[in-house]
């Protein structure tokens, strides 16, 4: 269901939450790809939350343009707004929605897709997380300089233009205790809701060490 949450500084934004099955073993925040919160982001939440996870979803373009939802085939309206979005304020509004599942007793991942795979590290370089998992993040050079405090696991494409070998090979020099799997597949593999670039295969096995990796660090 979606909810309203606050950020630090007074900001208000849309938040989507999927309640865990039965007793929750820990908390799960999904931060967006370029296209807002998606029915294919809450169908990755349900099959988290089938595992126990307590999950949410902050609207991070809600700055912006509250309630913003972009088609997957519109791309120059997607990459707008990203690119106008405060990257500071996004981890205050990120913030807001650890807080909400934390405020449960729960230990809390980050798990980031595209621009918020990107987010999803800078997550576990500033905020008081148990571990963040990236697909395919964008603009990981910028995210460079600053160590990570909470471990951090990667999946990315072999073909994903976004992130060429010599940015992983980069990413992987600035964080060596990053745990890194690449896949023969391209940018955003793991949609399935964009049949042109999903691969089942290698979603399965990234969602398969990802929850892994979840319960490891949030048990």
């Amino acid at each position: 269901m979606m909810r309203t949450i606050t950020a630090s500084d007074g900001h208000t934004l849309d938040c989507w939450f999927q309640s865990a099955n039965g007793t929750p073993r820990g908390g799960l925040v999904i931060l967006q790809e370029i296209f807002g919160v998606t029915e294919q982001l809450k169908g990755v939440a349900r099959h988290y939350a089938a595992q126990s996870y307590e999950v949410a979803i902050p609207a991070l373009f809600d700055r912006q343009r509250p309630g913003a939802v972009v088609d997957f085939s519109d791309i120059a309206t997607a990459r707008e707004l990203m690119q106008g979005a405060d990257p500071d304020k996004a981890m205050l509004d990120i913030d807001a929605a650890v807080s909400e599942l934390s405020g449960q007793g729960l230990k809390v991942g980050v798990m980031g897709f595209c621009w918020g795979g990107g987010l999803a590290v800078r997550a576990a370089q500033e905020l008081d997380v148990a571990g963040a998992v990236v697909f395919y993040g964008t603009r990981l050079h910028k995210y460079f300089g600053a160590p990570v405090k909470a471990p951090v696991q990667g999946h990315f494409g072999d073909t994903d233009d976004h992130t060429p070998p010599e940015i992983l090979e980069a990413a992987q020099a600035e964080w060596p205790e990053m745990e890194m799997f690449v896949y023969a597949a391209g940018h955003a593999f793991a949609n399935d809701e964009r049949p042109q670039v999903h691969d089942p295969e290698a979603t399965a096995v990234a969602h398969e060490r990802s929850a892994a990796f979840l319960a490891r660090v949030t048990g």
